[in-house]
């Protein structure tokens, strides 16, 4: 009980800090673009940033370090997955040429850092550093001005809604509502920064709540607090992600999750291990079970997406479907690691054996058919 209402007022509060610090950046006369790229994808990594700060502080890095791991796994397994399965995601040019790099740059980054089972202060600063060059850089890059529209890029104007838990083409929450009723009943700046306060109190209980209760869970069912993290409380902090996709691609807006899932894992892993771990005396402690195991299935889940959309710019349904699928086998593995069930050993060389080496092959057949189309596809005449 504790988790779940600790979990209610995460959703809830994060979402007043998403929504409160848009209002103030625009206020600021900060573009949507800018606006989406850096407030509003610091905003959705709140409720991570709560929960790994507390976890940290009550010594429960294997909690913290699991929840990051877990919720980056679905966020592209599960969020990118399921919003591709209601039909073709469209990815633009500069989530391929620089979100989706670095996401995965981040991830590679994470795994080698913690070699050593712990991110230190150091490794804190280097990130930091990176998530800072990453928004200066993209902020630049917005500013310049382009001769042709970016294949798949959603107009300026949704740059917000794009990272907003729940805000999708007029489908509109009760915690929205309920925030939008304060921020139109204060109406100033001053009012903002006060549902901005609110926001960030809220966090901050929700997240004592949050740990507090999966220990418990962990406690009472035998199970290791690194699973309770990879699992019910990163599906638990991913829910804004797979609200706002689900609902996205109920809408027709699929092109939404992308930007979803890509930003909040960049800033998950540069935000909020970054800065947890810099303001931390000791850094985070990673154990010898997460950089084995979870750090490389979260590398090799970020390199996957970007094959798969590099030639045609588009995630398919069938692409969403393999996902979700992988992600249900993960779950599987954890469970069956987690209760040392028999049946965890030709579960793991099944998928080994014949899953991975039969997508594979499928997946480099179906990219270099489509290189091929790509090259032989005839050039438009010139004004047709």
């Amino acid at each position: 009980m504790t988790f779940v209402a600790g979990l209610a007022i995460l959703l809830v509060a994060g979402h007043f800090v998403v929504t409160a610090a848009s209002a103030i950046g625009q206020r600021f006369g900060l573009s949507p673009m800018v606006v989406g790229l850096t407030i509003v994808a610091a905003g959705t990594s709140a409720p991570e940033l709560a929960v790994v700060g507390q976890a940290v502080a009550a010594d429960d890095t294997e909690l913290a370090v699991g929840s990051v791991i877990g919720s980056n796994i679905a966020n592209v397994l599960l969020v990118l997955g399921l919003a591709a399965t209601f039909g073709a995601i469209t990815v633009s040019d500069r989530a391929i040429r620089s979100e989706i790099p670095v996401m995965i740059a981040a991830s590679v980054g994470l795994l080698l850092a913690a070699q050593d089972n712990r991110v230190d202060r150091i490794d804190g600063a280097l990130m930091v550093a990176g998530l800072v060059l990453f928004v200066v850089w993209t902020i630049a890059a917005t500013r310049r001005p382009t001769d042709e529209p970016d294949r798949g890029e959603s107009p300026p104007s949704s740059a917000v809604t794009t990272a907003h838990p729940v805000d999708v083409a007029g489908a509109r929450s009760v915690p929205q509502r309920l925030n939008d009723w304060l921020v139109a009943r204060l109406g100033t700046l001053t009012g903002a920064a006060l549902v901005l306060a609110v926001g960030v109190a809220g966090l901050a209980v929700a997240a004592r709540l949050v740990v507090s209760g999966a220990e418990e869970i962990a406690l009472n069912l035998g199970i290791p607090e690194l699973i309770v993290g990879l699992t019910i409380v990163a599906l638990g902090t991913s829910a804004p992600e797979i609200v706002t996709s689900v609902v996205a691609a109920l809408q027709g807006r699929r092109d939404l999750a992308v930007g979803n899932a890509v930003g909040s894992n960049i800033f998950n892993i540069l935000l909020v291990l970054g800065a947890i771990s810099l303001i931390s005396p000791t850094g985070i402690a990673i154990s010898q079970a997460a950089t084995e195991l979870e750090l490389p299935i979260l590398v090799a889940v970020a390199v996957a997406c970007l094959p798969l959309v590099l030639f045609d710019n588009t995630l398919d349904r069938w692409e969403g479907a393999l996902f979700v699928a992988y992600y249900l086998a993960y779950l599987v593995f954890l469970v069956l690691d987690a209760t040392n069930h028999q049946a965890k050993d030709q579960f793991v060389f099944i998928i080994w054996a014949f899953v991975v080496p039969l997508t594979t092959l499928t997946v480099g057949v179906l990219i270099a058919h489509q290189r091929r189309n790509k090259k032989q596809k005839p050039a438009e005449p010139i004004g047709g």
